[in-house]
This record gives C-alpha cells, sequence and structure tokens, in this order.
C-alpha cells in the first residue's frame, strides 16, 4: 500500500513504520490470523510470499494465512474456520455455546460447527480442519452475539442448535437442561428460540422438554422423572425445584415434593458421589423429615430404567397420607 492511504481498518499510514505497527495490532487483536487481502493492505505481495516461503508464516489454507510458525491454537483454528466459511458465517452449536461458558459436553471428534446461511456459495477449497459446515434459512445478523470474537452465535440460538444436532433425543434434552442449570440462559429465550424456527429439528421434542424445564426439572434426571415415572404411571402432577426452609432457617432447593402429602423425593446424580455433597443431601433429608415430610430418594439410574419401581414406592406413600392417586 502506497503510503498516506489509509488501511482496512481505518489506519492512516504515513511511513513504514506505521504499517508495521498497524499489522502488529490487527494481528494482536485477530489471535495473528489474517486473510490475504487484509494483509496485503499493510505489506507488498512480494513481503507477503517472503514470510510464506521462509516459514515464518504459515498458509492452512487458500487466501488465509497465520502470522507464526508451529501449532495453531484452539482460538486460531477458530478464527481461520470462520474467515473460511466466508461472509455472514459463525461459530455455532456447541462450539459457540463453550465459548460462552457451557460445559459438560465433549464433541468426541473435536469438530468446530459452522454455521453459514443458506443460498451462500459453498466454497471450492477443502476446509484446512475437522469442520462440520450447517446451512441455515434462520440466520440473520441478530443471531450474532454483538461483541464476541470470533463471530458466533448468541447462547440461546447455540443451545437449540447444538440440541437439534446432537445424535439422540436425549442428549438434546440434556443441553437444553444443563445451559439453564448452568444459568447461562433463560427458559423463555430458548422458548423464543424454537418458536421462532418452525423448520427446526426436534421442535416438538425442544418444546415439550422446555416447558418441563420451566416447571422446574432442571437436571436431565428430573426431566426423565417427569416423564418415566409421573406421566407414564399417570401420579399427581408435583412441584419441583421448589425454595423451602429447612430447621435452621437455611434456604433449600427441593427437587421434588407433593405438599398436601408432606412427601419430598430426591434424585440423586453422578454429583452425589462427592462426599460433601452426600452429606449435604443427608442433612437436608434429615433437617426435613424432622418437619414430619417424608423424603424417599432414588438414584438417577433406577428412574430411567426401573421407573415401575420408584411410581410404585410413590403411589404407596401418597396413598398412606390420605392423597387419592
Amino acid at each position: 500500500m502506497p503510503l498516506g492511504q489509509v488501511s482496512a481498518d481505518g489506519f492512516f499510514m504515513t511511513s513504514i513504520s506505521d504499517r508495521l505497527q498497524a499489522l502488529e495490532n490487527r494481528l494482536a487483536w485477530q489471535d495473528s490470523v489474517l486473510d490475504t487481502g487484509s494483509a496485503l493492505t499493510y505489506m507488498t505481495p512480494d513481503a507477503l510470499r517472503w514470510r510464506l516461503k521462509s516459514g515464518r508464516w504459515q498458509q492452512p489454507c487458500r487466501g488465509i494465512i497465520v502470522a507464526q510458525s508451529g501449532p495453531l491454537s484452539t482460538m486460531q483454528m477458530l478464527r481461520v474456520a470462520v474467515l473460511w466459511a466466508g461472509r455472514g458465517a459463525a461459530l455455532g452449536g456447541l462450539t459457540a455455546a463453550k465459548l460462552q461458558g457451557f460445559r459438560g459436553f465433549d464433541d468426541k471428534d473435536d469438530a468446530i460447527h459452522l454455521i453459514r446461511p443458506a443460498g451462500r456459495a459453498r466454497r471450492d477449497t477443502r476446509p484446512p480442519l475437522r469442520l462440520v459446515v450447517h446451512y441455515s434459512r434462520n440466520l440473520t445478523p441478530a443471531d450474532i452475539h454483538p461483541v464476541r470474537e470470533p463471530p458466533q452465535t448468541r447462547i440461546a440460538r447455540s443451545l437449540v442448535d447444538a440440541a437439534a444436532w446432537m445424535g439422540t433425543d436425549r442428549g438434546a434434552q440434556a443441553v437444553l437442561a444443563t445451559g439453564v442449570q448452568q444459568r447461562l440462559v433463560r427458559v423463555a429465550d430458548l422458548i423464543s428460540e424454537v418458536d421462532r424456527n418452525q423448520r427446526v429439528r426436534r421442535r416438538q421434542i425442544l418444546r415439550t422438554t422446555l416447558a418441563d424445564i420451566e416447571g422446574g426439572a432442571h437436571a436431565l434426571s428430573e426431566l426423565d422423572f417427569t416423564r418415566l415415572v409421573v406421566r407414564q404411571f399417570h401420579l399427581p402432577e408435583p412441584d419441583r425445584q421448589v425454595a423451602r426452609r429447612d430447621r435452621q432457617g437455611r434456604r433449600r432447593w427441593l427437587d421434588v415434593v407433593w405438599e398436601q402429602a408432606r412427601l419430598m423425593v430426591e434424585i440423586d446424580g453422578a454429583a452425589h458421589i462427592d462426599v460433601v455433597q452426600y452429606w449435604d443431601d443427608m442433612d437436608r433429608g434429615n433437617s426435613f423429615t424432622l418437619q414430619h415430610y417424608q423424603v424417599l430418594r432414588f438414584p438417577a439410574w433406577i428412574i430411567r430404567y426401573r421407573p415401575e419401581e420408584v411410581a410404585a414406592h410413590i403411589r404407596e406413600a401418597l396413598r398412606e397420607a390420605g392423597c387419592p392417586c
């Protein structure tokens, strides 16, 4: 670029040192990843070719350069993926959700999920990484997070897409429940996202699952309890995730409670294996037992694989308490 012109990022360059500083600033902001067009606003084609040929820089695919030698970092791979996908593309699904704090789900093949507007011409070059490219007729600028980099869909869109792209219905339910449980998103925002996309895969399952989560079933084991025990065996609908004060005045969250029968059901998942967590659960149960609640506890696996036994115990307890069921 001739001296005295303005670079792509608005930097007015009056000297070679200005250009070098502007390039350093741009690389620092973009994790040393640039498209070749942007790189050429700071240097001549010969200078770029020399950096690539000497091995100081590398070119993971046509049109994209990384201003370093050696392996790429995770963030650099994500930036390369978005640049390869072209204008309007963004990271999506689990890839975007993890960048925004979602935890507990690992993609076995470490794939990077990208979402592109439908109708956009497919790239004529092979992707440089393990990419899964999804096309959407419902991708707008409003779906993209306004400040996060690289470009990525907002958390509600990311989780709904991730649920739709999961290999099983159960996996889809787990994604939604985990996102709410980790307090990354409101149920209302997920429902709004599902409602506005009439063509989303598993739409009815997602909508039903979100209705159960909105009713208080925040964990996958609690969703199983609602579906496999309460509804399948026609038990009265309980309250879920109910706040109550124990004997010491501490606020406690109860998994499931039938208040009229003074009956509590606690569901023990994998987290309850932890000794401290296990004692906290026992202490909570003891406290409410002393307040004349009956407490029934079930591991998550028995709810999933032997729901009829769980339902039988609950029905017996409800009848002993004088509740029709």
